[in-house]
């Protein structure tokens, strides 16, 4: 006897079977999730997070000299956020995932919501509902009519008709519609709608925020960050060569760099004086520099503020950071200047103790490499260190210690204008040495150990630090932005609400006239507005009505009523 060899046994009621979803099931699962509010949501927020650590670790785009000495300052920490790519947060790895994930999720939330906006357009008001009692400031009242379902059903019809103008009026786009239709009862209604603006400007507000992304990608891609340490004096030219640090878009060419020169002729800083617990704090920067562009003789003087940057050439110039650089001359021992330069030390403290390098590759005997603090106003603790004990130059102090040897800069490796590697050269003054460390004051000569020569501390000037940034899609990521506020304020404003009146006429009962309203979200004026409607309907209503009986009087040979 034939037979089939499968499990006949009914399957568990307390079991769910799921069917298979396959890869493309989860690939549609996947996207849904990912084009949901939720998710996007999320995304902004993760987003914002990761932006943290730009704010908690200086940027090589921003502050490269920042960088430099949060290595020195954290030889064990720096080299870990470094392979995490810390310092370059904005363009890592992590933080451009997630961007490109909020962005695909913003288009796949918007194209849906979008197209549906745009048919509810063209749609027709819902039809009137049936118990109109059950929806928010329902208010109903009745109409004196003379007798007759041919008065009845016209006194309905003119409330309907006058309901209708009073809606078109106030914004709403209406319908009318003819509801339950028997001898005994008959219906006329108005439907009315308004408030699509509140979604115009909800998709507004999520079509801007793609939009500033797309610019910020694009300025990313075609802009540039730059940064230069001038000396007050000292000028810079547009130019490749001429930033200490440089950092383009992965679509820049240097054939976009206007040419322009800036001199920084005086770097002025106020300082408090007055209150004794902010004495020393920096209230004002001023940076007064005189700029010239390309096939242009004419030179013109501008001034360069703290959060006020300079607009030259297409890109901008912010003032970033500021401090000392001593002018150092070292002469060999025939008194031959070798080399003569200013040297900007970098601020260690709020008193501006900077920490600077001078290295001397040709000239003497040997190269000669010197590691020093510049003290604006020296002061010495209970145990003989110095400090500076006030921003301003009040009292100047430049101690170095030498080392001779090779200072590596032969090799063609990049080497750090602020950073010394002591491992090949012999220390010559100060620690161990027994030898007093090198202590000048503006104008001072002091001899250089083992007859090497000698240096002069020739005198001290100030140094900004600017940076040049270039971003041509920023005047699109101003209006994306205005179109984003403007699109969420007028979601969060605007309410979107229905109305509906609706005519009863029933059999030997005068006319009932029933208002209702609906709205999408939070609407608390709903209720006023259906009062509003429901009064100005009536008064409406009656002025409609004595001019008919008016006119009719005018027509009527007997004037009766």
């Amino acid at each position: 006897m034939d037979h089939i060899d499968v499990d006949v046994r009914p399957p568990d009621p307390g079991k769910i079977t799921e069917p298979a979803l396959g890869f493309t099931g989860w690939m549609r699962w996947m996207w849904r999730q990912l084009t949901s509010m939720r998710v996007a949501l999320f995304l902004l927020l993760l987003l914002a997070l990761a932006a943290v650590p730009g704010s908690l670790v200086p940027q090589r785009s921003s502050d490269p000299n920042g960088v430099v000495q949060y290595f020195k300052n954290n030889p064990g920490l720096a080299p870990m956020l470094d392979r995490l790519q810390a310092f370059d947060a904005y363009t890592s790895f992590w933080f451009s995932s997630i961007y490109l994930l909020l962005f695909i999720s913003l288009i796949g939330c918007v194209l849906p919501r979008t197209i549906h906006h745009l048919r509810s357009l063209r749609a027709t008001p819902p039809k009137t509902p049936a118990r109109l009692s059950r929806m928010s400031g329902y208010t109903t009242i009745e109409l004196s009519s003379r007798p007759g379902a041919a008065t009845s059903a016209a006194t309905a019809a003119t409330a309907i008709t006058t309901a209708a103008t009073i809606l078109r009026k106030r914004g709403y786009r209406v319908a009318a519609f003819t509801g339950e239709q028997t001898a005994q009862r008959r219906e006329l209604s108005v439907s009315a709608e308004r408030g699509y603006l509140r979604e115009a400007g909800n998709l507004t507000f999520h079509i801007a925020l793609i939009g500033v992304l797309i610019t910020v990608g694009i300025g990313g891609g075609f802009g540039f960050n730059g940064n230069r340490v001038v000396v007050e004096g000292q000028s810079m030219i547009n130019t490749l060569a001429a930033y200490d640090s440089f950092n383009p878009g992965r679509f820049f060419s240097p054939a976009e760099l206007a040419p322009y020169s800036l001199t920084l002729n005086k770097l002025a800083v106020t300082y408090e004086t007055q209150s004794k617990r902010a004495r020393g704090l920096p209230t004002d920067y001023t940076a007064t520099v005189t700029t010239q562009t390309q096939g242009s003789p004419d030179k013109t003087r501008r001034t360069i503020k703290v959060n006020e940057p300079l607009a030259i050439g297409g890109t901008d110039v912010y003032l970033l950071g500021n401090g000392y650089a001593p002018r150092i001359t070292v002469r060999d021992p025939q008194g031959h200047a070798v080399f003569s330069d200013f040297i900007p030390f970098l601020p260690q403290d709020a008193n501006l103790t900077s920490l600077g390098v001078v290295k001397v590759p040709d000239g003497l005997v040997k190269q000669v490499g010197l590691i020093g603090f510049f003290y604006p106003t020296k002061s010495a603790a209970n145990t003989g260190a110095f400090y500076s004990s006030y921003p301003d130059l009040t009292n100047p102090v430049l101690t170095l210690n030498a080392y001779s040897g090779d200072l590596g800069i032969n090799t063609g490796a990049p080497k750090s204008v602020y950073a010394l590697d002591t491992t090949k050269l012999t220390q010559l003054t100060g620690g161990a040495t027994g030898v007093r460390s090198i202590e000048l004051k503006p104008g001072q000569t002091q001899q250089l150990p083992d007859g090497l020569g000698s240096i002069t501390l020739e005198g001290v000037s100030r140094f900004a630090s600017f940076e040049i940034h270039h971003d041509p899609a920023q005047g699109w990521v101003l209006f994306f932005a205005i179109a984003a506020l403007g699109g969420l304020l007028i979601s969060l404003f605007v309410p979107r609400r229905r109305l509906w009146v609706k005519a009863i006429v029933e059999e030997n009962k005068p006319v009932r006239i029933e208002y209702a309203g609906l709205a999408r979200g939070d609407d608390p004026h709903l209720q006023d507005a259906v009062a509003d409607l429901a009064s100005a309907h009536q008064a409406a209503f009656r002025t409609t009505r004595e001019a008919d009986q008016d006119s009719q009087r005018n027509t009527d040979p007997k004037g009766t009523p």
